[in-house]
């Protein structure tokens, strides 16, 4: 019973998780349904977003309070009507609220499930479980596009939201009947800290926003960038300190001064990097460099979520028998050797190029990620696991709209950078510039300006091949974090490894 409950909310977390991502393939559709710009439509993502990460903190609270099933159930039925919502929206205004709204009360099927499996299970099932949320957590984000890609194509961008509620039944089947994990204390909701929840929600919602729309106006180039920058320096510091003075805090900090939790949570952002990161950038090369249609990006990129799903098994078993802290290394060093070897990229890179490098991204993403769950909450006291399974998947999701923020930055600017060196190493008074523009000129003659048509092509090429380096370095950008991630993983302390699964007669 225990477990058909733990299933129901699994399959919760997955779809809030999956509905970051489903659209991603699909905006240009959904730009032409709504009628949106597309400075607008950009906010489809980012209107899930924002709210999203002040739930995932609020949740360890608010099931304290009310009791993970009830939670949950709120949760899940909120997210299934949100997303029906936002299906039938014929305006991207009415969309933006209703996406914002799903982001909201979905965010708390997310960190819930972590707290059951290190809370309702034995020690000996705990490993069992952090493999299954590993799954859910890396394979969702890696299916997404790929599976809104396809529905779009095979019935309509509307089925992204509405495909939501057949398993979101089930869901509240599951967690209805067989979740009844714990009871809630009526009494925490005496002295509710109001200010703190202020100044959580003000200041985690400013750095999405910072982090999310930052490279696309050039950071603090823009007022409100550099105003919303300001609101995090001063609401920062002072939701830290009134967490921990407050007798009653919203946000349990006091996990922090416990090591391997502080590691863990560096670990666990520095994860959110790679796992969104590089899910980010493959897709991009993939339809800006080679013009791939969301199908053959989705083919392409099934070799990482197989290397996951592949992995999980052996990194179970693996978390039980080595120390945990020689799996976060290992894992890190070979997500570090994949993003390397694909610094290398060139215009031509397709599936088979980096097949090899999705492999090892997959494995070294599987293999940390578990070690680190392990690392970050074996050693912290039952009553505060619901608090910090929040401050765990926020500092996942933070990670991840970091890596993304510096990863577009670099992309624009290296791009730039590079296209100018191109146009400096060949100037137009090469001969084998002329040559290559008189042959386009031949090719062109028939156009009503074929010298500018020769250049254009040739302006194309450079760009195709400057953006190509750019891609390369944000690729060497992520290794590098990889490297220093792993070499953080030596300063937690060592893990009892934890003790094989009874048998069950």
């Amino acid at each position: 019973m225990l477990l058909l409950g733990f299933a129901g909310m699994v399959i919760g977390q997955f779809m809030a998780i999956l509905d970051i991502q489903i659209v991603a393939s699909s905006l240009p559709q959904i730009q032409a349904g709504v009628g949106a710009s597309a400075d607008e439509i950009s906010w489809i993502q980012t209107a899930y977003l924002i709210p999203e990460v002040v739930m995932i903190p609020l949740s360890g609270y608010l099931s304290r309070l009310w009791g993970t099933r009830n939670v949950f159930l709120v949760s899940c039925a909120g997210f299934m009507a949100m997303s029906v919502a936002t299906g039938l929206s014929s305006s991207i205004e009415a969309m933006i609220v209703f996406r914002a709204l799903q982001g909201f009360v979905g965010g708390a099927m997310i960190p819930t499930v972590f707290a059951v499996a290190f809370t309702a299970f034995p020690p000996e099932k705990r490993v069992t479980a952090s493999v299954v949320m590993g799954l859910i957590v890396t394979l969702a984000p890696t299916v997404g596009p790929t599976l809104g890609g396809h529905l779009t194509e095979q019935l309509d961008w509307r089925w992204l939201f509405f495909i939501n509620v057949p398993p979101g039944l089930l869901v509240l089947f599951l967690v209805g009947r067989y979740a009844n994990f714990d009871k809630g204390d009526p009494a925490l909701a005496r002295g509710f800290d109001w200010w703190g929840l202020a100044l959580m929600a003000v200041f985690l919602m400013s750095l999405q926003f910072v982090l999310e729309e930052g490279a696309k106006n050039d950071w603090f180039a823009d007022d409100l960038i550099l105003l919303l920058a300001a609101v995090v320096a001063i609401t920062g510091p002072a939701f830290v300190w009134r967490s921990l003075s407050y007798r009653n805090p919203i946000v349990e900090l006091r996990a922090f001064a416990n090591r391997n939790f502080t590691v863990g949570v560096v670990m666990t952002f520095t994860v959110g990097a790679a796992l969104f990161g590089g899910t980010f950038l493959l897709p991009l090369f993939l339809s800006r460099v080679r013009d791939y249609s969301a199908a053959e990006v989705g083919t392409t990129m099934v070799v990482s979520g197989l290397a996951m799903f592949a992995t999980g098994p052996f990194a179970g078993r693996l978390v039980r028998r080595l120390d945990a802290r020689v799996l976060m290394f290992g894992g890190f060093m070979m997500c570090a050797w994949g993003m390397w070897d694909a610094h290398a990229v060139t215009t031509e890179w397709g599936f088979w190029e980096f097949a090899g490098v999705q492999a090892l991204r997959g494995v070294g993403v599987m293999l940390a990620m578990i070690a680190s769950q392990q690392v970050t909450m074996a050693t912290l006291p039952p009553h505060m696991v619901k608090n910090a399974s929040g401050l765990v998947n926020l500092s996942r999701n933070v990670g991840g709209a970091v890596g993304l923020a510096l990863l577009n930055t670099s992309l624009t600017r290296n791009t730039a950078l590079h296209m100018n060196e191109l146009t400096q190493a060949i100037p137009a008074t090469d001969a084998d510039m002329q040559g290559l523009l008189a042959g386009l000129q031949d090719r062109f003659a028939g156009s009503l300006d074929p010298a500018g048509a020769a250049m254009k092509a040739v302006y194309g090429m450079l760009e195709r091949q400057a953006t190509t380096l750019a891609f390369g370095d944000a690729f060497a950008m992520l290794a590098v974090a990889c490297v220093f991630a792993a070499f953080v993983t030596l300063l937690s302390r060592p893990v009892r490894a934890a003790p094989p699964p009874a048998d069950v007669h």
